[in-house]
């Protein structure tokens, strides 16, 4: 059978070899749905050449400045997140205005979360994701790189 292809297998790296970075991400002034879907990418590690779907192998990154992040068009006002407590009549629903004056960095992490994948994965992930609505952060010691997320063709 010299026919036939040798198996030719992608090396898969172990959790314990892995090598994460921690990268800075600046938002004043960013597109909220762009910088979502090119943090998700980074989380995900979409970037890796190592890539795999089952593993988490994405960086950490740290968000400053998520109360500056901008929208186009009319978004402010006719963007709607709802919640619900559970109980009958218990949904509330607030304008992205209302949600950035009152709580910033929910509207990031929104963002990001809906973009990554459901279940366990996922949810591992996204505790990867440091979002702060002023310039501090306590990640100095980690010596995270800046990193300006670019448009992806």
């Amino acid at each position: 059978m010299s026919h036939l292809l040798p198996a030719q297998r992608t090396p898969l790296t172990a959790e314990k070899n892995l090598e994460k970075k921690w990268i800075l991400v600046d938002a004043s002034g960013q597109n909220l749905g762009r910088l979502a879907a090119q943090i998700a990418y980074r989380l995900r590690g979409k970037h890796r050449v190592d890539f795999s779907t089952h593993q988490d192998i994405g960086d950490f990154v740290v968000v400053v400045n998520a109360e500056q992040i901008r929208v186009t068009g009319k978004k402010m006002d006719q963007k709607i997140y709802h919640k619900h407590s559970g109980y009958t009549g218990g949904l509330t629903s607030s304008t992205l205005r209302e949600k950035l004056d009152k709580h910033p960095v929910s509207v990031l992490e929104a963002a990001v979360r809906r973009m990554l994948p459901k279940g366990s994965l996922g949810r591992k992930m996204f505790r990867n994701l440091k979002v702060y609505s002023g310039t501090e952060h306590p990640h100095q010691s980690q010596k995270p790189e800046p990193w300006t997320p670019a448009h992806r063709t």
